[in-house]
């Protein structure tokens, strides 16, 4: 993304140094047994916790653990008690970041005052209640520093109605006009033409969004669900704080 990233990722970085060394062939071990169990993944990597004996492994988008001699496999999250970290999260958002790497900007929808403190990427349908509810507060999130880069994200699939309205918004001459009035109840007129809708629903499908509006930080950190404008403010600015701590 071009726009300039507010929060710095990932306190778990600072963990590195404290970090317990496994031999390659443990990796290599994990990545085999990962490998039985899920023949058809495309990516699987192995990578250290913090936790003795515990490797990570990422599957495609999904994050699990296993025991370094491959015997378990272990599915959840890590939280770190002394700082109440997410580890799972952490990693997972670095995940996204590369993803969000290769967004588009053109291709937003974006509603966004004139010198943003915090940038959001905003997946979104235009059917959705809470989606709707968001956006009739959108000048409120801007007032709050907050810019929304709304992308696509028809939950009923590609070829549903929602997808076709979010087409028909995207084709629009005026798209903040027509996105407006789609998340009024109102059909937008149908149109039709070289559109992102698609490829936007697919991204947010790797991102790991199962519902909307579904926020992303910068730094990739998933936000699920409707925030409250000044609730989300406080909320951008507590996670800033941690990771300037962190860092």
């Amino acid at each position: 993304m071009k726009r300039s990233i507010q929060m710095i990722a990932m306190p778990a970085l600072a963990m590195c140094a404290s970090l317990p060394v496994f031999a390659q062939d443990q990796f290599e071990l994990v990545e085999q047994r990962i490998r039985t169990l899920a023949p058809n993944a495309e990516s699987i990597a192995v990578s250290e916790t913090p936790i003795q004996g515990v490797l990570q492994v990422q599957v495609n988008g999904d994050i699990v653990y296993a025991s370094a001699d491959g015997k378990y496999l272990i599915q959840g999250r890590i939280i770190d008690m002394d700082t109440r970290a997410d580890l799972t999260e952490q990693a997972k958002a670095v995940q996204r970041l590369e993803l969000l790497k290769g967004i588009d900007e053109t291709k937003e929808i974006t509603f966004a005052p004139a010198d943003p403190v915090y940038d959001l990427t905003v997946f979104t349908d235009v059917d959705c209640g809470y989606c709707r509810k968001l956006h009739s507060q959108i000048a409120e999130y801007n007032q709050q520093g907050i810019a929304i880069h709304y992308m696509a994200f028809p939950r009923a699939g590609i070829g549903s109605p929602s997808y076709d309205k979010f087409v028909s918004v995207w084709c629009a001459d005026d798209q903040q006009t027509a996105l407006t009035n789609a998340k009024a109840g109102n059909d937008p007129v149908p149109e039709q033409c070289e559109n992102p809708v698609a490829a936007q629903y697919e991204l947010g499908v790797q991102l790991g969004v199962t519902g909307t509006p579904a926020l992303l930080t910068a730094d990739g950190t998933l936000i699920p669900g409707y925030v409250p404008p000044a609730d989300l403010r406080q909320r951008l600015d507590s996670m800033a704080g941690v990771a300037a701590a962190a860092n």
